[in-house]
């Protein structure tokens, strides 16, 4: 009736047939059956002289019964939308072939509680999960309490995020719900449509009607693995960006989702197989999940083929039941040299960088001391006696100190005489801040209590009345202090330029720096990890950072949630401001005491306040001369700016007057009158702990809030500036030995990780390593680079450079390029937002493994963002990688980034005259700019490095090729304003164009300043001198810190982050995403 042999199947050879044909029958829906895979797997099938295949047509499988259907002793058939699944297993009792996949159990494969019931019975690691069944006709009744941050299904809670998936496997809308820290609302994935295959939605209610399963959500570092297994002993792995990142699917030109093939490791291998035998399908594709160094299936799909993999249709193809030994080969993988244009050829390994988060609202805080019980059942309530020391940030939280504020105010309202301590001004103030926006999230508001068992001591003679004696709570109220929309942009333009760091970007991703980074990346040969500090705005700037590094789209919860690791453990990237050392305690006594004195600043003075001989605290200590008298102005300053904000408050035509971020002028003037009033204390002194807080106030004021047009605030900013940069730097400790042991308070933790971080580059780990022989167009599968952002506060960055300044690293006595680095930053006055500090290890692959000279450590910096009066008295560096004087005959453009490790299969445009780029760079630094004059590129990627007029060797990675072919009509550099439309000339074959992306565009932020760009602080120490410096600072650090870390050595420290924060470098299973690049 039908013809066995499809058209182009081969008849069997004519010379000495075989004794018996094997009828392959193919019984699925004709979109799977003439699928490009299944075709290439069936024409390599034929090949065999006794195979012969048989592909059932789609009317027969719909309309005949079965007793028509044609004959096959061997049977492939799988389930699709449409199939009809009974009639196949009718046909099987009728027929009895041999079976490839298992029919029944396919009725299993379409609900996922079944999955996920004979995964749990198989010992297969998923996530943890409930199932939440509704009857259709009451869907009210079930077993299901939503709360805002949380949900409880049959009595198991699922904090956010957590995943919410449709119990019917052929239902693709599954839902994640983000936690409100994040910024809540929900990300909605589908099958994929276009090149979409989710959208973010600010719905943060799970969904009412019909039958889920809850699972917590898995922290994948943005990545999937799909695996496709071909008989128990067989799999092939592909990674794929994770469709919950930002929902956009990245297609090569051929329209397909790009994916790259990974290794699995051998418990993943046993996965595959047990999955494959548990559902009795021998063609079976399925998800994996790598998180905190486990993977976890988390759904299995059945029949399923690998796209465009020649290597999986030939293994694919080898009869008679797909059954082979294992192909995934195991052996080393080398890593080729690469020969480089000229200079030495170095291999970068691993980028370090730390980050101050970027722009943010003024922070502001009110203390106060509390005793009615109701605060003291609450501390208790929260576990507050275990450390003595309680923060509440969770809406919940917060909603119950509100509560009891407004309790407390009802009572005073009732009777003056009552019991009441509190004041009843701050309680006023505590009720009307917890009220601000009418909802909570955490991002905008903390609550810290401590228990003080005997009250707390006089700190001034502000308040005279008598001290109860007996145990008080301090509550700090904090607010304010969140990223603003130039913040945002500060960190994405940030990432963008950072990605020129990293080697690469020829052939098809010539012409647009930065390109490099992302193929590595793509092609999981980058380990990525971003930490975080838990402040909302170290996080915010972190998602940002990383939407820009890796060209994401979209909303930044998504990222917050999937790329940021928090790395609130032991002190990591946190720190508890409240809390100072002894030595803190004694420096800030000290700072105040000479501040506080109505004189001019005498030579005793400049000896106590600036022992370092630093320049710009000299040149601060002249602009003030007498520090009360300077008092006196800024706080007449301060005032006059309250009256003309009180006359602006009473004039109609200000009255719906929108300042910055939807700040209103009521909010202005509460700002400003608090430091009124608390600056001058009752009695007459000035409080010196309040000027950095008037300075964070006239900075954000002068930058974005220009227009509302006050008189005097370039005045007021100049002289709060100058007090601001004594006190700031100053409380980090005012003699080397001081800053050295505050420093140590701060970042031993952080240090130990980066020493962990450096020594672990050689080493293998469990990364997402490509697979070598299934990686076309790649040459190097093998080689990682590992990348570790942590993005923190200026107490940590203030610290860290004062360890690297005064730690021992070098003797500025005996390297001169360490001289210059040092006057460099001690003459710069200020770490503004998004300053950076970067280190780079590179290898050297014509040393002896065991030589000092292997391994090549680089040390830059950029003290972040332009202030508003930057331009006139800007310290100048010496460049990005300024060739050392030992080198300065040598070879132009020593093992310049650009250079180190191209993949030859990229290179698409051959180089036809030779590179020749003098010492003296053709991009001069402008004091305007302070970076390189690339045209139209100015902000993005050369504002990331600095080619300072003093004979750089223009090795600012991946520009070098682009300055030469445009130096020769250069332009001056853009404004920030006209940067996105200009953009669009070199973003030719690049999937996300700035040009149309709403965040891009400077539109809708005041101004945004731009970011100084990075100098070079030394570029040629050794990976044993940093680590040699690195233990003796940690170890050296007082008996205070050792206590708490000694004994717990620092793999096992670093465990900790496993359980609080996902994975942390030791252990960790990093993953990165895909990026197509096509037009």
């Amino acid at each position: 009736m039908f013809s066995p042999l499809p058209p182009w199947s081969s008849p069997s050879s004519t010379h000495q047939p075989p004794e018996r044909q094997i009828l392959v029958g193919i019984c699925a829906m004709v979109k799977k059956s003439k699928s490009k895979p299944m075709t290439q797997i069936l024409e390599r099938l034929c090949k065999f002289d006794y195979i012969n295949v048989v592909i059932f047509p789609e009317e027969v499988i719909l309309e005949e019964p079965v007793e028509n259907w044609p004959l096959c002793d061997c049977l492939i058939s799988f389930h699709s939308k449409g199939f009809p699944l009974d009639k196949a297993v009718e046909y099987v009792k009728l027929r009895n072939p041999l079976l490839i996949n298992d029919l029944n159990m396919q009725y299993f494969i379409q609900d996922r509680r079944e999955v996920y019931r004979i995964l749990l019975e198989e010992g297969i690691d998923l996530p943890r999960y409930a199932v939440l069944n509704r009857d259709p006709d009451n869907p009210e009744e079930c077993n299901l309490v939503e709360c805002e941050d949380h949900v409880e299904v049959n009595g198991e809670v699922f904090p956010k995020p957590f995943v919410e998936k449709p119990v019917c496997a052929e239902d693709h809308n599954v839902y994640i719900y983000y936690p409100t820290s994040a910024g809540g609302g929900s990300q909605r994935l589908f099958r994929k449509i276009g090149s979409r295959s989710s959208v973010y939605s600010p719905e943060s209610n799970v969904r009412k009607t019909g039958s889920y399963i809850y699972e917590e959500f898995m922290p994948t570092d943005g990545t999937d693995v799909k695996v496709y297994t071909v008989g128990p002993d067989y799999a092939h792995a592909e990674a794929r960006k994770s469709p919950a990142l930002d929902g956009k699917v990245e297609r090569d030109s051929e329209g397909k989702e790009i994916r790259y093939p990974v290794m699995l490791t051998a418990m993943e291998k046993l996965v595959a197989r047990k999955v494959c035998l548990a559902f009795k399908q021998t063609v079976c594709g399925f998800d994996l999940l790598r998180a905190n160094g486990h993977s976890f299936v988390c759904d299995v799909n059945g029949f399923s083929f690998v796209k465009n993999s020649m290597k999986y249709y030939d293994d694919c193809a080898k009869p008679p039941q797909f059954h082979i030994p294992w192909s995934i080969p195991m052996e080393a993988e080398d890593i080729p040299i690469v020969p480089t244009t000229s200079g030495t050829m170095m291999e970068l390994r691993c980028v370090i960088a730390i980050i101050r988060h970027g722009d943010r609202t003024p922070k502001q805080k009110m203390k106060m001391e509390v005793r009615h019980p109701l605060f003291f059942e609450l501390f208790d309530k929260y576990g507050g006696y275990k450390s003595g020391k309680l923060k509440l940030k969770k809406p919940k939280q917060l909603q119950e100190v509100l509560d009891i504020a407004r309790l407390l105010l009802v009572e005073l309202g009732q009777h003056t005489d009552c019991e009441i301590e509190e004041k009843k001004s701050k309680l006023e103030q505590l009720k009307t801040v917890l009220e601000m926006y009418g909802h909570f999230s955490g991002i905008n508001r903390k609550v810290q209590l401590t228990y003080l068992r005997n009250g707390q001591p006089k700190a001034s003679s502000e308040e005279e009345d008598s001290k109860k004696d007996g145990p008080s709570l301090l509550l700090v109220l904090k607010w304010g202090g969140e990223l603003t929309p130039a913040g945002r942009v500060q960190a994405e333009e940030l990432g963008r330029a950072f990605r020129c760091m990293y080697p690469g970007g020829q052939g098809d991703y010539a012409g647009f720096p930065g390109c490099g980074l992302l193929r590595l990346h793509s092609t999981y040969r980058h380990d990525l990890k971003i930490y975080a500090s838990d402040e909302g705005r170290v996080q915010m700037t972190a998602a940002a950072f990383a939407k820009g590094l890796l060209a994401l789209e979209g909303e930044l919860t998504p990222i917050l949630v999937q790329m940021v690791k928090s790395a609130n453990m032991n002190g990591l990237l946190d720190s508890d401001s409240d809390s100072l050392t002894d030595c803190q305690q004694k420096v800030k006594a000290g700072l105040h005491e000479i501040m506080q004195r109505d004189q001019d600043f005498t030579e005793d003075d400049y000896q106590k306040l600036a022992p370092t001989g630093s320049p710009s605290l000299v040149n601060s200590m002249k602009v003030i001369q007498n520090p009360v008298k300077t008092c006196d102005k800024v706080y007449a300053l301060i005032q006059s700016l309250t009256s003309q904000i009180r006359k602006r408050l009473e004039d109609p035509k200000s009255a719906d007057l929108q300042l910055y971020h939807s700040e209103t002028l009521e909010l202005m003037l509460q700002r400003w009158s608090k430091l009124e009033r608390d600056f001058r204390m009752k009695n007459g002194r000035y409080d010196i702990s309040k000027i950095p807080d008037i300075y964070d106030c006239i900075k954000y004021d002068s930058q974005h809030n220009a227009s509302v047009g006050l008189e005097d605030t370039l005045e007021l900013f100049r002289l709060s500036r100058a007090l601001a940069d004594i006190v700031i730097p100053q409380e980090y400790g005012i003699t080397k030995a001081e800053k050295l042991d505050i420093a140590q308070a701060y970042c031993v933790p952080l240090m130990k990780k980066i020493q962990l971080d450096l020594q672990r580059t050689h080493e293998d780990e469990a990364v997402n390593k490509l697979h070598p022989l299934y990686s076309r167009g790649v040459m190097s599968p093998g080689r990682h680079v590992r990348t570790r952002l942590y993005f923190t506060s200026e107490s940590h960055v203030h610290s860290l450079l004062s360890v690297c300044r005064y730690g021992g690293l070098l003797d500025e006595e005996k390297d001169q390029q360490w001289k210059q680095a040092m006057d460099y930053l001690s003459a710069v006055s200020e770490l503004n937002y998004m300053t950076q500090i970067v280190i780079m290890l590179y290898e050297d692959n014509n040393k002896d493994p065991s030589s000092e000279e292997r391994f090549h450590v680089e040390l830059h910096f950029s003290p972040g963002v332009k202030g508003c009066e930057d331009e006139e008295n800007v310290p100048l560096g010496f460049g990005f990688r300024p060739a050392s004087s030992e080198n300065e005959d040598k070879k132009p453009n020593q093992g310049s980034l650009e250079d180190l490790c191209q993949d030859q299969t990229d290179q698409a445009i051959p180089i036809s005259e030779p590179i020749n780029i003098q010492r003296r760079s053709p991009m001069i630094r402008s004091r305007k700019t302070g970076s390189m004059e690339v045209p139209g590129y100015s902000s993005l990627c050369s504002g990331l490095f600095s080619a300072s007029a003093l004979g750089v060797s223009c090795s600012a990675p991946n520009l070098r090729d682009y300055v030469r072919t445009h130096h020769h009509h250069r332009k001056p550099p853009l404004s920030p304003g006209s940067l996105p439309c200009q953009i669009g000339m070199f973003v030719k074959r690049f999937s996300v164009s700035f040009a149309r992306h709403p965040t891009n565009g400077f539109e809708g932020c005041s101004m945004v300043p731009s970011i100084y760009p990075l100098e070079t602080l030394h570029n040629s120490l050794s990976l044993k001198q940093v680590d040699e410096f690195l233990s003796t600072v940690c170890e050296s650090s007082s008996e205070a810190h050792a206590k708490t870390m000694r004994g717990t050595p620092a793999v096992s420290y670093f465990l900790y982050a496993v359980s609080s924060a996902g994975p942390s470098s030791p252990i960790t299973e990093s993953s990165g995403l895909n990026f197509s690049f096509s037009e």
